[in-house]
């Protein structure tokens, strides 16, 4: 039998540290005046019975879920911009904490289902009361049109058991492609979004810096 909150509290931990590290890249940005490549983050750790479900679908034994599953523990970037993505992924292969053990370019490389997104598969050293435990980790990196378009897909896997019926997946795949071309026109206005943004963001802090104290 697994004692899964034993197997799974280091998948925890590391996913909360990826968080903070990741936010921390964010705010550093956000307290210049370059544009931030990351727009939030998220993550969690897979629920036992996601972890089941795939571990017999994919026919994983039990004792090798640690080294065949990857995506036990999940941390996601959202980005603004399609040019933000690489940028993101330049930040993460330059640091030294971890290891990418693996990069798969859904984006380049579209899932015939019209999936986009980048993924790294992370080894990262949690630090636990019996020493350094490496685990894998999955890191996507996407714009907000391709996180909305895969939630709503995700959903209708789970609806239909992984059997989308025919005429909805062409719905998706149609609805893909009209969020990736959201995410080019929004690329060539990229310059007139952010000076708006430094704008609001500027009228902000000169609000903030004459309001009266509390």
């Amino acid at each position: 039998m697994i004692d899964w909150d034993v197997m799974l509290t280091p998948y925890k931990q590391a996913v909360e540290e990826l968080k903070i590290k990741m936010k921390g890249i964010r705010d550093q940005y956000q307290l210049t005046s370059k544009h931030t490549p990351i727009e939030f983050v998220t993550g969690r750790v897979k629920p036992v019975s996601s972890i089941l479900e795939k571990a017999k679908r994919k026919n994983i034994p039990l004792d090798q879920l640690e080294d065949e599953m990857q995506d036990l523990a999940g941390v996601r970037i959202m980005c603004q911009f399609v040019g933000d993505i690489d940028t993101v992924v330049e930040l993460v292969k330059a640091r030294t904490d971890f290891e990418i053990a693996e990069e798969r370019d859904y984006i380049k490389n579209k899932k015939r289902s019209g999936y986009r997104s980048y993924h790294m598969i992370l080894r990262y050293p949690v630090q636990t009361i019996d020493g350094e435990k490496p685990i894998l980790i999955e890191l996507q990196i996407r714009t907000l049109a391709m996180n909305f378009w895969a939630t709503i897909e995700h959903s209708l896997q789970y609806k239909y058991s992984g059997e989308i019926p025919e005429e909805i997946e062409e719905r998706l795949q149609k609805a893909a492609e009209a969020a990736y071309l959201l995410d080019e026109e929004m690329s060539k206005i990229r310059g007139e979004v952010q000076e708006a943004q430094q704008i609001i963001s500027e009228k902000q802090e000169t609000l903030r810096k004459n309001s009266p104290p509390r």
